[in-house]
């Protein structure tokens, strides 16, 4: 069976493809890097690098790749039983223009057979709302055939990937851990059994507890850790006054998740020591600078620190916490980190209290307040 999978970085290779290519899927990757294309295509592998409390390696092989718009992708999409992304929120609408293209051809030559799409990106529902922009790419005919043969399946996945370099450029760090949860009703057809995949029924709460307890807790301790100057996230984790503010706002994004979801608060509280515990982990050196860049992306409306903080506030539950975090964040500065340069010249200009609500959309005058103080009193 053919997989496609739009992503040729390092998620994308160190976790959703190489977990296709060890279920028996033939992978070929799409990218717009050249250079990363033409080096699949040289060696066809590549090796995953396990840095963990128990270290191992996985050797990926068979795999090809092609240019993301090219001709040949095209064709790979009216062919492939499974299209897989991992290439960022913010260019999914590329993608989907190639993929209205792809699909509009996979009609025309006929090719009925079940088709799932599955968008592994950080993001509520990415693959639904990839499919709307896709939709808008097609006209009526795809677009009736596109609702009877493809399945939109979301999904939520997790794995920390840092930035190490080996002598193959194709190979790639990561944890141990990973998880893989999808839509069971939105699938069509069958999947080869994929390592780490479990189909589940109630997604959202799994998408919510992933994005808004480990992806909070994550740049929480990026923010925190920089303003004591950590360079790795392990080495912040092991800081105790990082580690008491960060274990306060886990806690606080934990509340809400179960009482917005109905989540066990035993389990809640197991898989947030467990996150805990991956963090700590030395082995891996994962950068505080990668996981904090791009503070205005991260503090915006839908991510990790507002929508944590509104629902709190919808179940009338402490913030104080998730506050000093997003305080924390305004206060990162990187001089390679233009977002985070442009949050000082917002605060210059404009002052802290204008500048959290344009970045957060939060205007409660008293949850402003309590951040602005926040603001204040990190040193």
């Amino acid at each position: 069976m053919k997989a496609l999978h739009f992503g040729a970085g390092k998620i994308g290779r160190g976790f959703i493809g190489a977990k296709l290519a060890q279920s028996g899927y033939k992978v070929t990757f799409a990218d717009t890097a050249t250079e990363i294309v033409a080096e699949i295509n040289r060696s066809h592998s590549y090796t995953v690098h396990i840095v963990d409390y128990n270290s191992y390696n996985e050797d990926i092989s068979g795999i090809s790749a092609l240019i993301s718009d090219s001709e040949q992708t095209l064709k790979a999409i009216s062919e492939a039983q499974l299209i897989t992304t991992a290439v960022s929120m913010g260019r999914l609408c590329d993608v989907a223009k190639i993929m209205a293209s792809g699909l509009t051809l996979r009609r025309k030559i006929n090719n009925n057979t079940p088709l799932n799409i599955i968008c592994c990106e950080n993001g509520v529902r990415a693959t639904s709302q990839f499919k709307r922009i896709l939709l808008q790419h097609t006209d009526d005919a795809t677009t009736t055939w596109i609702e009877e043969h493809v399945g939109f399946v979301d999904c939520a996945v997790d794995r920390i990937v840092p930035i190490v370099s080996f002598g193959n450029p194709l190979d790639v760090a990561v944890e141990e851990f990973c998880e893989w949860k999808v839509e069971n009703a939105a699938l069509k057809g069958e999947l080869l059994p994929i390592p780490s995949m479990q189909r589940v029924e109630n997604l959202d709460a799994y998408i919510n507890r992933k994005l808004f307890t480990l992806n909070t807790a994550h740049c929480a301790t990026a923010y925190l850790g920089a303003l004591r100057d950590c360079k790795y996230i392990h080495e912040a984790t092991n800081n105790s006054w990082v580690q008491e503010r960060v274990c306060k706002a886990m806690s606080q994004s934990s509340d809400a998740l179960i009482a917005e979801f109905s989540l066990s608060k035993a389990e809640q509280q197991r898989y947030s020591q467990q996150i805990l515990r991956r963090f700590a982990n030395p082995y891996i050196n994962d950068r505080v600078s990668r996981v904090a860049r791009d503070p205005i992306r991260k503090l915006s409306p839908a991510l990790y620190f507002t929508v944590p903080i509104n629902m709190a506030l919808k179940h009338s539950l402490a913030i104080d916490a998730l506050a000093v975090a997003v305080a924390a964040a305004l206060k990162y500065r990187a001089d390679d980190d233009l977002q985070s340069l442009q949050i000082g010249k917002m605060i210059k200009n404009l002052g802290i209290k204008p500048t959290i609500s344009q970045i957060t959309a939060i205007t409660d005058p008293a949850t402003v307040a309590m951040i602005a103080d926040a603001f204040d009193g990190l040193m």
